[in-house]
């Protein structure tokens, strides 16, 4: 006897864990790539992709534009030849004031701030590592950003899944009803199935209604992360492997890292730098003494040698050293936080894994009854309710499984993501 096409849509719902079920508990199975609902997104993009778009929309990437260029200009200042930028001093004087007999005086020259010893190398050091503090900053704040894509992915991902199954199951009952009120036309069954039967189907619509509206905000959030209309491409990250327990590493703790140096290095410029820059001077003057005699010009060569006092210098190093301590603490954390994230996130993937070999054999199990339990309708042996009741309990559970599927999926991004792995 022909079945009701609601099984389709228990098939179609079924084929996201399908896979899952054939494979066995000592090789954890990857999810299945979930079937995207029709929608306005033309063709898909991955996940690497999404990413290199969103980092052009993000205001992070101009932050990182702008911190390595500081870096880059400050490397530049240490490579000058001058430790400040020189001056230029210019002075007269006369006596039109007093004696009025002629007498002036005028100097012109230059200051030349020069370098301490050791201090030049240690600001080029500064800037180094600053620069590759911004190199690291870059990374971490991708890493960061793909965080956010992949939970946004996913989610969207597991709402496509359930709003295809939301759209199976409401084709599915609307065929129902018909079939049901051909045969209260038949007088094989009461009104009253028919109304039970037109009921159910307006939950279904129901349902289905607020699956697509979720599915849009999901749609419109990932759109205004990356630019893109064309839904993610999971399919490849859904069949990835677990990543090893040995990966690279994490650029958050790289750039904890980049920190630390640079505060030692800031540390180091410090105690090259006990003093102002001390200044070589160089002019011309000339002398009028007036009363006919005649102009002398002289060379002036000077040097300025600033004097260090603790009143200087002792707030500096202190604020060098809290520095250097503040970031040595924040790795040591980080690195802690690191492997507990990472730790945490191998367990939750292991228990999804458990939850999805459930829920799949819960589908498969639901899906045998309706199917047993149409047939008996069909040979007038079993009431419309228990029908409808068999329906019901299919459908959830298949959105259930596909949910898991997903949930599955986002398991394993997020253990990537505590991995420091970039799509």
């Amino acid at each position: 006897m022909k079945h009701l096409p609601w099984l389709a849509a228990c098939t179609i719902a079924g084929s996201l864990v399908g896979p899952v079920w054939a494979q066995s508990a000592a090789a954890p199975p990857a999810p299945a790539a979930l079937p995207p609902t029709p929608g306005p997104a033309a063709g898909s993009v991955g996940l690497r992709e999404a990413l290199d778009a969103a980092w052009q929309r993000a205001v992070a990437a101009r932050e990182s534009d702008g911190q390595r260029r500081r870096a880059e200009a400050d490397r530049v200042a240490a490579g000058g030849f001058w430790a400040a930028p020189p001056s230029l001093t210019l002075s007269h004087r006369d006596d039109r004031l007093h004696s009025n007999a002629g007498s002036r005086e005028t100097e012109i020259g230059i200051a030349l701030p020069l370098w301490l010893p050791g201090q030049r190398a240690a600001r080029a050091g500064t800037a180094d590592a600053a620069g590759r503090q911004a190199q690291a900053a870059e990374q971490a704040a991708r890493l960061r950003l793909a965080g956010e894509l992949r939970e946004a992915a996913w989610q969207l991902a597991a709402l496509q899944a359930e709003a295809a199954q939301a759209d199976a199951q409401a084709q599915a009952l609307q065929q129902l009803v018909g079939d049901v009120e051909r045969r209260v036309r038949a007088g094989d069954l009461a009104r009253a199935d028919a109304l039970a039967a037109q009921a159910e189907q307006l939950t279904a619509s129901a349902l289905q209604s607020d699956a697509r509206h979720r599915l849009q905000a999901a749609r419109a959030h990932w759109t205004l992360l990356t630019g893109l209309s064309a839904a993610p491409e999971l399919t490849a990250a859904a069949s990835a492997d677990t990543p090893p327990a040995a990966a690279p590493q994490h650029p958050e703790l790289q750039l904890a890292s980049r920190t630390v140096e640079l505060a030692r290095q800031q540390v180091d410029l410090v105690r090259h730098s006990r003093r102002d820059a001390p200044e070589l001077s160089m002019g011309l003057r000339q002398d009028v003494p007036g009363r006919a005699e005649a102009t002398q010009s002289s060379l002036i060569v000077g040097l300025r040698l600033p004097l260090g006092t603790d009143g200087r210098n002792r707030p500096l190093q202190a604020a060098a050293l809290s520095e250097l301590e503040v970031a040595q603490s924040h790795e040591q954390r980080l690195r802690e936080r690191l492997d507990s994230d990472s730790a945490t996130a191998r367990d939750a993937l292991r228990s999804v894994q458990a939850q999805l070999d459930a829920e799949a054999a819960r589908a498969r199990l639901l899906r045998e009854r309706a199917t047993l339990i149409e047939k008996s309708f069909r040979a007038g042996e079993t009431p419309l309710p228990d029908l409808l009741r068999a329906l019901a309990a299919a459908a959830q559970a298949d959105s259930a499984a596909a949910r898991q599927t997903a949930a599955l999926g986002l398991a394993r991004a997020r253990l990537q993501q505590t991995l420091g792995l970039l799509p």
